[in-house]
């Protein structure tokens, strides 16, 4: 008895210190919980909340992706860009809410500034922006907000799926991730099987014209390397100046090639005809001109690319460069498929509204 009453405060002390010691390690596993790391895609390693309740996008085409991932919900702020819903930039067409919230930054085609005090009133958990690793440092240091960095160029690029998958882990979203990189890569290898047995010397040659950036252009505005083209392994005449990107071309170089199908932008088509006014006679030179085959190919880059614009643009000129290839596509169908994977509607209707639809184009009229 007197053994027990001797221990008994001893065993008391000892079995507080452990019931002491598990509530700490309880209450630091739940700290560790609240943060996770994540790398984003400049390689850099930040510490974000394990859920992420509120975020903000910033730069050239982090919004897009955001909408892509359905992760809108979130957003709690947005550039002066976004101030404007477009058709042309499908994602705020769909999504016209993200226009009535609070300006944050601006942004566009002279590059993207944040609004440090709106950003810290907004009180996002974290900020996804198209950033260099210095401007995201900055923001980071002079808001106190993690910032993760994405970008992508053009499409069926590595990047673009490195990115969809790191917004999935900020917003709690993987699945969607993997959805929409799944289905991306089934795009790709539909579009390539279709056409890379087909030899160089049996493809007729193509141009592209009208392209917007940094603005509207005429007939010289083009594309090397255009990724539509691209990713049906046309054989694009621009390809021959071994530049890549936008670019003017001399319209004497154009005729010098005198490509078999021209594809055209819709949205500059007073350009190209008031050219045509001027100088009818280079156009109506042109074979594609002559054989009637100038078709329409919707612009996709508005603050970098339209993913969905771009690939349904693949899958149209396909139609029109390989029939055969593409002969059991329906291009309204399939233009609407890529529309609501990737934006959840279905959105050919409302681009034909707009002139923004697929089909034959007459220059000068």
């Amino acid at each position: 008895m007197k053994f027990i009453k001797r221990f008994l405060p001893i065993m008391l002390i000892f079995m507080l210190a452990l019931t002491g010691c598990s509530q700490t390690s309880d209450e630091g596993k739940k700290e560790e919980a609240t943060t996770k790391t994540v790398t984003d895609i400049l390689g850099r390693e930040v510490e974000i909340p394990s859920e992420s309740d509120s975020i903000i996008a910033l730069g050239a085409g982090a919004l897009r992706m955001v909408c892509y991932m359905q992760g809108t919900d979130k957003v709690v702020g947005v550039e002066n860009l976004e101030s404007e819903t477009d058709i042309a930039r499908p994602y705020s067409y769909v999504y016209p809410e993200l226009s009535k919230l609070p300006v944050v930054g601006e942004g566009g085609s002279n590059g993207s500034v944040a609004y440090q005090e709106e950003i810290i009133k907004a009180e996002p958990d974290v900020i996804i922006a198209a950033y260099d690793k210095d401007m995201a440092e900055d923001l980071t240091k002079k808001t106190g907000i993690p910032v993760v960095t994405v970008s992508y160029d053009g499409i069926f690029d590595e990047n673009m799926d490195k990115s969809l998958k790191l917004i999935g882990e900020v917003i709690g979203k993987q699945d969607r991730a993997d959805e929409l990189v799944t289905y991306m890569d089934e795009l790709e290898k539909d579009l390539n099987d279709r056409t890379k047995d087909i030899a160089d010397e049996d493809k007729p040659t193509v141009y592209t014209g009208a392209v917007s950036f940094r603005g509207e252009h005429g007939f010289e505005g083009t594309y090397a390397k255009y990724p539509p083209f691209d990713a049906i392994n046309a054989k694009n005449v621009v390809d021959e100046t071994k530049k890549s990107g936008a670019l003017l071309i001399d319209l004497e170089k154009v005729s010098t090639w005198d490509p078999d199908i021209i594809f055209l932008n819709p949205t500059n088509m007073k350009l190209v005809n008031e050219d045509y006014k001027k100088n009818p006679d280079f156009y109506n030179s042109l074979s594609a001109v002559e054989n009637k085959k100038v078709y329409s190919q919707p612009s996709y880059n508005w603050y970098t690319t339209n993913v969905e614009i771009a690939i349904a643009d693949a899958y149209y000129a396909g139609t029109i460069i390989y029939p055969e290839q593409f002969k059991d596509v329906k291009v309204e169908e399939k233009a609407d498929e890529i529309y609501e994977k990737f934006l959840g509607k279905k959105l050919y209707s409302d681009f034909v509204k707009e002139g923004l639809g697929f089909g034959p184009i007459t220059i000068g009229e």
